[in-house]
């Protein structure tokens, strides 16, 4: 699961974190950050600390790592409880989130036109997300076709914002190509950090749940978290616009 190289750089304090989710494996995914810290006898700051020497960017990345590590003994079954979403505003409160939502704020507020992408599900937030900036004073197009042709020429500062949940969904990578070619800035709002939308965007807001899906074509993961972040960037902006 670890490196060794991993494992030989943690201080003694972040070995305690590494012992104990070595020997409860099975529970670590399902408990906050704060209950992890306790149960460790350290801080939550060391808690991340570790995570971030195990390789991952937050505490919810290192969850999800561990349970694909593991492997869930119920793949199907949907939680019917908000553990997920408390631990996604456990991880918010985190100064790289902060970060940048603050960025991506300044962007929008200074870009001149603004599109929403999304499929599935997550066009139907992209959607929403182009209502609600449109209603913070940032006039906004959602993109309901793929294929639908992007012309950008002659306009300046353009920016989009991209919707996936697994980043890696066909359509939406033509999209972000079609787009960074046309010199726009993309931001993208994605489960997955190091997906392939992740790493072709200029700025990544990755939220780290776990995605549950049935077949191919049925997805249940939640949508809490893009709707949240959507909403958080409108409100920064509507901020960042009325001070000009």
């Amino acid at each position: 699961m670890f490196t060794t190289e991993q494992v030989q750089s943690l201080n003694e304090l972040e070995m305690q974190v590494y012992q104990y989710v070595m020997m409860h494996k099975s529970t670590v995914p399902y408990m906050r950050i704060r209950e992890l810290a306790a149960e460790s006898f350290v801080s939550p700051t060391t808690v991340l600390r570790f995570c971030r020497k195990m390789g991952c960017d937050g505490y919810n990345e290192f969850k999800w790592k561990i349970k694909n590590e593991i492997g869930q003994e119920k793949a199907d079954a949907i939680p019917e409880d908000l553990e997920e979403i408390r631990s996604f505003f456990d991880e918010i409160e985190q100064g790289a989130f902060t970060d940048k939502l603050k960025k991506s704020a300044s962007l929008i507020a200074a870009a001149d036109r603004i599109v929403f992408a999304g499929i599935g599900n997550s066009g139907h937030i992209a959607q929403y997300g182009a209502r609600y900036f449109t209603n913070m004073g940032k006039f906004s197009l959602y993109l309901s076709d793929p294929f639908y042709p992007v012309n950008f020429t002659g306009a300046q500062n353009s920016l989009a914002i991209l919707l996936s949940v697994s980043g890696e969904t066909r359509e939406i990578l033509e999209t972000v190509n079609h787009l960074k070619a046309a010199d726009c800035t993309v931001i993208s709002i994605v489960n997955a950090e190091h997906s392939t939308l992740g790493k072709l965007s200029d700025i990544c807001i990755s939220y780290h749940i776990t995605a549950h899906r049935v077949g191919n074509n049925l997805d249940f993961s939640s949508q809490i978290p893009a709707a949240y972040l959507l909403e958080s960037l409108g409100k920064r902006v509507r901020n960042r616009l009325a001070e000009e």
